[in-house]
């Protein structure tokens, strides 16, 4: 038996034990029903929407989560069944467990953990997840949203299991995450980390998604399962986590955390501008979620600022114009025009029939509720453009519920009618200050309500033309940030080769440098001469120099690996950076260059050309004292090559072959 698996019998024995102690957290009520009827594929639709719509909150929630898959602009799901069919069964069995585990472990015993700090970064981690996987595809949304809620589970289940124990573990590790896991692996036999694959596993979700949570954080490349998927998923989550970290530090540490959240989004191929964009709409969604399931919330970073001028990754292409157009939230457009959405909230069935059969004869799209709790969350769900509330609810005052739904993107827009038993100065002078737009006296007069209704749709329809201008002027911001970022990518971006050019490098280098050395991890940097380029000039003219070094940057582009850096430097000079490459793979990446640029055949009329190239190479060490040192370290081992003019000609399709490349370490 190896090592790997003796581990993980052990983590199973553990997670055993701990699930025979009786207080691991474990899904409750419909959420557990729900996970016995999906257990196997024969449940059918219309039996688990009976399951679910026993429970208006979980429904609520998840109409909410189906809504957040949909593009913007269309029409937002309003029913069980419409949300089953958006989700499917795994994501609604996940999403079943994490809001469950919310709303039985919102407070414990563990002092030293802040269970609201905890359920308010799960749900950003959700958020950011569902949105980062649409960009990056590496799991469906839902079961992104999904995977993001739970991520973290492991650390719920040992401070419920170990209250006391993991206070004081918590309390030694003093926020210091690596220090932390190592306590938790000496303090339980297993770290939060894989606490939390064994949970998921054994709950049924997937197994790439336990194996993404168990090397995410950070990125565990080493032990990485030979597997693309869960390698893609562990660098999202990663992200979302740090995002989370952002989010979370102060604002002198935030530009450091940002930086390495840029420099994450950039591996995955997020142009620093469209994750930045991407993350004002996710902390927006974070909002109405937290408002949603009364998670404690706070003000956080903004990107606003940041995104104008952020460097542009010139080696990644820029976002095209209709991705900078669907990037852009559009409101949602009425069930039919010229009529509106209504939500109506009241405990009184009898006034509800009347209000419902005038706003029926009239054309108006009708749903009703009778708590203050399901108002709520009916509005974030059906997205309401009027709401007629009453004014006393037996779970509450509606006047709370508005104050509630004002501090909300999509509450700020809805117009509010409160419904009153008197006309009394001061308790509608209070009603006004609470954000109510206008009142209607019972019993219900239907001219009136009509009237007052009339009001209501010119104020609304104003407001659609707000937002259409608003989003006339968003959309022409998209194109104004699309020509800076080309005008932007053009001061950094050579013509000839379209690499970045040494400006942009000597910014990248002193990045990847300060995240090398905080993190203390290799880095390596390569210089490439073109063997004989001005002989080679002087002999067939500029025309074939500049093929020769097309083909030559095309030679390079195709060696790297995803995160490595190339630039022109200037002349027949190119730089490479390589982050977290160490003396033995830099080498075989600059074999792996040297190898590929001497196939590269250079055409001149009748002539074929081959060319060859030197390399230095220059890793960080403690004798290498900076960013800039590196570089010349690596120009120094480049200037101790023999300098051979390397490069032959010969007849068109002759075959000839190329000389000897230099390589030397320095």
């Amino acid at each position: 038996m190896t090592g790997s698996e003796q581990g993980s019998r052990s983590d199973l024995s553990r997670l055993d034990a701990l699930k025979a102690t009786g207080d691991l957290p474990s899904p409750k009520g419909v959420a557990l029903e729900i996970m016995r009827a999906t257990r196997g594929d024969d449940v059918s639709t219309a039996e688990l929407a009976r399951i679910i719509k026993a429970d208006p909150a979980f429904s609520g929630r998840m109409i909410k989560a189906a809504n957040g898959l949909l593009g913007y602009g269309r029409r937002p799901v309003a029913s069980v069944q419409d949300a089953l069919m958006v989700m499917g069964l795994p994501a609604v069995r996940t999403l079943a467990l994490g809001f469950s585990l919310l709303g039985h472990y919102r407070a414990g015993p563990c002092l030293g953990f802040d269970y609201d700090a905890y359920w308010s970064s799960s749900l950003l981690r959700a958020v950011a997840l569902q949105a980062f996987s649409k960009h990056v595809r590496c799991a469906p949304p839902d079961e992104a949203f999904c995977l993001g809620l739970l991520s973290r589970v492991g650390e719920l289940a040992l401070a419920t299991v170990y209250p006391q124990q993991y206070s004081d573990v918590l309390a030694a590790s003093a926020g210091d995450l690596a220090k932390l896991g190592s306590l938790e692996q000496q303090a339980f036999g297993l770290d939060r980390h894989a606490l939390t694959g064994l949970m998921l596993t054994d709950w049924g979700v997937p197994g790439v998604f336990a194996d993404a949570v168990l090397h995410h954080d950070p990125v565990d490349a080493s032990a990485m399962p030979a597997d693309a998927r869960t390698a893609r998923l562990s660098a999202v989550l990663a992200l979302a986590a740090q995002l989370s970290r952002v989010c979370e530090v102060d604002a002198e540490a935030a530009p450091a955390a940002l930086q390495v959240f840029d420099d994450m989004g950039g591996r995955l191929d997020y142009s620093t501008a469209l994750l930045h964009e991407t993350c004002e709409r996710v902390i927006r969604d974070w909002a109405e979620w937290s408002v949603l399931l009364r998670v404690p919330n706070r003000e956080v970073f903004s990107f606003a600022g940041h995104t104008a001028t952020a460097p542009v990754m010139a080696n990644q292409p820029a976002p095209t114009m209709a991705a900078e157009r669907a990037s852009v939230a559009v409101p949602p457009v009425p069930a039919r025009a010229g009529y509106l959405r209504v939500l109506v909230a009241d405990a009184d069935a009898a006034s509800r029939s009347v209000i419902r059969s005038v706003l029926d004869e009239a054309g108006h799209e009708v749903q009703e509720v009778d708590s203050v709790e399901l108002a709520a969350e009916a509005a974030l769900v059906m997205q309401p453009q009027l709401m007629i509330i009453d004014w006393s609810m037996p779970d509450g005052c509606g006047l709370s519920l508005v104050q509630r739904l004002r501090q909300t993107r999509v509450g700020r827009s809805i117009y509010v009618l409160v419904l009153t038993s008197h006309e009394n100065e001061q308790r509608l002078v209070e009603a006004f200050e609470s954000g109510v737009d206008d009142f209607i006296t019972k019993p219900i007069n239907p001219r009136v309500l009509l009237a007052r209704m009339r009001a209501g749709q010119r104020v609304v329809r104003l407001h659609q033309e707000v937002e259409q201008d608003r989003e006339e002027i968003r959309q022409f911001a998209a194109e104004l940030a699309v020509s800076n970022r080309k005008l932007q990518e053009g001061t950094l971006t050579d013509s000839l080769t379209g690499f970045p050019n040494r400006r942009y490098f000597l910014e990248r280098l002193e990045q990847e440098w300060a995240q090398a050395v905080r993190m203390n991890r290799p880095l390596a940097c390569l210089v490439i001469d073109v063997d004989g380029f001005r002989q080679l000039n002087q002999t067939y003219g500029l025309d074939v120099g500049d093929a020769a070094l097309m083909q030559v940057s095309k030679g390079i582009k195709e060696s790297l690996r995803r995160n490595d850096v190339v630039a022109r430097a200037g002349g027949d000079e190119f730089f490479v950076l390589c982050p977290e490459t160490d003396s033995e793979a830099a080498r075989l990446v600059a074999e792996r260059i040297r190898a590929l640029v001497s196939t590269v055949l250079v055409r001149a009329g009748r002539l074929q050309l081959r060319v060859s190239i030197s390399i230095g190479i220059a890793l960080r060490g403690a004798d290498v004292a900076n960013a800039e040192d590196l570089l010349k370290r690596a120009e120094s081992a480049l200037a101790g090559t023999n300098g051979v003019q390397n490069f032959s000609a010969c007849v068109a399709q002759s075959g000839a072959g190329a000389g000897a490349d230099s390589l030397l370490t320095h």
